[in-house]
């Protein structure tokens, strides 16, 4: 009985520490982490998210493992190309983190190029402006597949990265980006083809927070107007996101 309550206890904690992020890794643990990336890639994004909270504190140290987390970007895993995305616009003294961030803006997954599009503006290159753009408006959900659209959420819930939409046939659809369903584009039970919209998500305001700060760096005029909706302060939006929007605008209006 002793040893099956110790068991209780040690399961967890040992889970817990297998899976905390905040778990201090010594230089060593970073760099198997990276290297058995493809086999563990939890590790490797808690080894990159510890290099990436060292680069903030301006520890320069972290650079030994520079072509690891290159290589890394390259990952088929979403969460470590995501990660990367993050990681690599932190020095923008580093030229091959430019070319990998190139190379992230045709990514599959929206997360993945916003990430990128945001780290690019580090480097001064406006390449993922569009994207940056796009994070300012509302964003579609489509459909995988032809079949028959069921609906597991319903118009006003919010979602996050992963949250299952519905099904169509017998495909999941989930959702790739935060974000509050404006509405659901089709009725349930109905028959839906490949890239037919399934529902709408609004802009996440974190999203456009760091959207307008990043167009901020490299906006154009042509981005006014979706730049003034969120000055004129958006429904739902908190007022730093208001205030942001005045700063971005008048930063693009005073370019020649």
């Amino acid at each position: 009985m002793t040893g099956f309550a110790l068991l209780l206890v040690l399961f967890p904690f040992l889970f817990w520490y297998e899976t905390w992020f905040g778990r201090r890794l010594t230089d060593a643990e970073i760099t198997g982490y990276l290297d058995n990336a493809a086999a563990k890639p939890r590790k490797a994004q808690h080894a990159l998210v510890q290099i990436g909270e060292r680069l903030s504190r301006g520890d320069l140290g972290v650079r030994q493992w520079y072509p690891q987390v290159v290589e890394v970007s390259a990952s088929p895993s979403l969460e470590l190309r995501q990660t990367t995305a993050w990681i690599m616009g932190q020095d923008h003294t580093y030229d091959p983190f430019h070319a990998a961030l190139l190379k992230l803006l045709s990514d599959p997954s929206p997360m993945v190029r916003r990430n990128a599009a945001l780290s690019l503006t580090n480097f001064g290159d406006a390449a993922g402006r569009e994207e940056l753009v796009a994070m300012l408006r509302s964003y579609s959900i489509t459909a995988p597949a032809a079949g028959i659209v069921r609906y597991r959420l319903k118009a006003g819930e919010f979602v996050n990265p992963g949250t299952l939409v519905g099904h169509v046939g017998e495909a999941e659809v989930r959702s790739p980006l935060p974000g509050e369903v404006i509405e659901l584009s089709r009725q349930d039970g109905a028959a839906v083809g490949p890239g037919d919209t399934l529902a709408e998500l609004s802009p996440d305001q974190e999203h456009v927070w760091e959207a307008l700060r990043g167009l901020l760096r490299v906006g154009q005029k042509k981005d006014l107007d979706d730049v003034r909706r969120y000055a004129r302060g958006a429904a739902g939006m908190p007022d730093r996101v208001r205030r942001q929007a005045l700063l971005t605008m008048q930063e693009i209006e005073s370019r020649p």
